[in-house]
């Protein structure tokens, strides 16, 4: 049986050849690359695509 391919980091790209478990900034391979990824979102470099399919002349819900 082929062990599974492993994901690189997402950051870097870098091959992670030991087992998960073994990077405690798992999926990054560094506490570098996982504070470069958490810049990214506190920075609004990544954003959440939001589709808003309320029409806008509809009256808002109510919170009840």
């Amino acid at each position: 049986m082929t062990p599974a391919k492993k994901p690189p980091c997402p950051i870097c790209s870098a091959a992670m050849p030991g087992p998960w478990m073994e990077y405690p900034q798992y999926p990054f391979c560094s506490k570098r690359c996982k504070l470069i990824d958490l810049g990214r979102w506190l920075g609004e470099g990544y954003a959440v695509e939001v589709n808003d399919t309320r029409n806008e002349s509809s009256p808002p819900l109510s919170e009840d």
